[in-house]
């Protein structure tokens, strides 16, 4: 589990667990994603944490082969660390932060599926992208979030045709109330900045439809984009 110190990151690992998961929580803030993980095994359940950065390759690679030494195994990969960041015009970014989104938010994901796609070709396993509707739809002052949304999708996409023994997904869990929607509201910037956070989605309801992808129920979803904004996948899940 990336990016797994906070929001929904923090809500899969934790709901992963209480079904009986051993999680591997990675985050850049090792600290508290260590913090998380006593939480989780305070409760009786198991987990771990690691400080990692998911933009360096060789530390994915360690991060990955530790998880699979110190829990047995590595059956699903919830690619969820991102970064709004910058929002601004094109034309005022500065161009290391634009490039650091796309180093994050694609780079990065390609890094962790890259490192554990090899022992799921034999083995099988799950991959849910955690992706966006901003992959489909421009929004100003996302320049770099939309591109490194939308390449995350073709990826997606590309792995499903390349290996049909990985279940892998796209997801997209809506507008919902975590940190980085305090940073967009207080930008200004766009129709996103202006919901309220009162008709913010619950990060409970995301969480709902991830664990929904992790089992075989979704087999007929394999390679799409699937988004929590869509009535007929919420009924599935039962928010219909």
């Amino acid at each position: 589990m990336t990016g797994a110190s906070r929001g929904l990151g923090e809500g899969i690992a934790r709901a992963l667990a209480r079904d009986g998961a051993k999680v591997m929580l990675l985050a850049r803030d090792g600290d508290l994603a260590q913090v998380v993980a006593r939480e989780i095994a305070d409760a009786g359940d198991t987990a771990e944490a690691l400080a990692c950065d998911v933009s360096d390759y060789p530390a994915i690679e360690r991060a990955v082969a530790d998880t699979r030494q110190r829990l047995g195994g590595l059956d699903i990969l919830v690619n969820n660390a991102g970064v709004i960041e910058p929002i601004a015009e094109l034309a005022a970014s500065e161009p290391a932060v634009w490039a650091r989104n796309i180093q994050i938010n694609l780079v990065g994901a390609y890094n962790v599926v890259r490192a554990v796609i090899g022992g799921m070709l034999t083995g099988g396993g799950s991959i849910i992208n955690v992706s966006s509707g901003a992959a489909y739809r421009p929004l100003e002052g996302w320049s770099s979030y939309c591109a490194a949304k939308a390449g995350l999708a073709m990826m997606t996409r590309s792995v499903a045709l390349e290996a049909p023994g990985v279940r892998i997904f796209g997801f997209s869990p809506g507008t919902i109330d975590t940190d980085m929607q305090v940073k967009i509201r207080a930008s200004g910037l766009n129709q996103v900045s202006q919901i309220p956070r009162a008709n913010l989605s619950p990060v409970e309801h995301a969480v709902r439809g991830l664990l929904y992808l992790c089992n075989d129920a979704s087999d007929d979803l394999i390679g799409q984009d699937v988004s929590m904004r869509d009535e007929a996948f919420r009924k599935r899940i039962g928010l219909g």
